[in-house]
């Protein structure tokens, strides 16, 4: 619809798209969007708050959960807002700085994300295999490097995006496939050579989604090895137990990503709004259910909550 005659570079207006054929029924998809945003808020804003003043939760699952929860609200915080203001107020015009920033943050928080699943893999295999020396191995000082180089990772491989993004030619008005900014998208829109921009983003993809997804596939294959040594029928099922939450939440991560890059490459074309909806749930849904996973499965968490909830009492009359 916009041609590339008349590109520009870093002046850009890029709109954003929502569910394709429903415009008129925006209002009516906003109010589960903002549900959606208001729970996985509250929900990660309360698993921090426990963490961070029940003492009995200073353990390395439970620090591990609240990264966790702060790349979630990172998250949302990341791609929220311009959801919301395109489904509330029709508001579609991005500029492209701010296209660049949003595009940024989204893969990093992403990537901190993935990181964070992975030292959460590894923490439940040294857990089950060598649960005497579990304290000593994932120390406090241990953790603090393990949370600073999944940030650190996270920052150098999305960093060269935006800036490789500013030497693009974009024709004055883009139309982006979602309603938020992603990297693939905006490379696509690109009226110059894109070779560059796409090897540095297969790269950046490789070394974290697909690094991570790898190992821990290979630390849940040593976490099964080391349960079928266990002797005791009891023992290999509480061992198991105890990597169900992360499992859970593993699945709802990778999940919507493969189900978007199937349907991106079968169907996008044939179901422009079941495209959009997998897109959307893509991000709405991990911050969404990783509080209720772990409030459902994990009893310290249930108690940490118990415990507020009694005290609230105790303190109103």
């Amino acid at each position: 619809m916009f041609s590339c005659n008349t590109s520009t570079s870093g002046h850009s207006v890029f709109l954003l798209t929502g569910f394709p054929g429903l415009e008129a029924a925006h209002h009516w998809v906003s109010i589960p969007v903002n549900l959606i945003c208001v729970v996985s808020i509250l929900g990660n804003s309360i698993i921090l708050f426990l963490i961070r003043t029940d003492t009995a939760l200073h353990e390395p699952m439970y620090l591990f959960l609240s990264m966790l929860a702060a790349s979630d609200l990172g998250l949302c915080a990341s791609t929220f807002p311009t959801m919301v203001r395109l489904f509330w107020l029709g508001a579609r015009e991005l500029p492209f700085d701010l296209c660049a920033a949003q595009m940024f943050f989204i893969h990093a928080f992403t990537y901190v994300e993935s990181g964070v699943l992975l030292a959460m893999a590894f923490d439940r295999f040294i857990a089950i295999r060598d649960p005497l020396h579990y304290a000593t191995i994932l120390t406090h000082s241990t953790m603090a490097k393990v949370g600073v180089a999944i940030l650190v990772r996270a920052v150098l491989l999305n960093l060269p995006g935006p800036i490789l993004l500013r030497r693009l030619l974009f024709p004055p008005i883009s139309v982006l496939s979602h309603c938020y900014c992603l990297h693939c998208d905006l490379v696509g829109l690109a009226c110059s050579d894109t070779q560059i921009n796409s090897l540095v983003g297969l790269i950046s993809i490789l070394l974290s989604l697909g690094l991570d997804s790898s190992l821990i596939m290979l630390s849940y294959a040593l976490i099964l090895r080391t349960v079928l040594g266990i002797a005791s029928p009891a023992e290999r099922l509480k061992a198991l137990n105890t990597c169900v939450s992360h499992l859970c939440i593993v699945l709802i991560f990778y999940l919507p990503k493969l189900g978007l890059s199937v349907l991106h490459r079968v169907e996008k074309h044939s179901y422009p709004a079941l495209a959009v909806l997998m897109a959307n749930l893509h991000f709405l849904v991990p911050p969404f259910m990783n509080p209720i996973v772990y409030c459902i499965k994990s009893k310290q968490i249930r108690q940490g909550l118990l415990k507020r909830f009694q005290q609230k009492r105790i303190d109103v009359p």
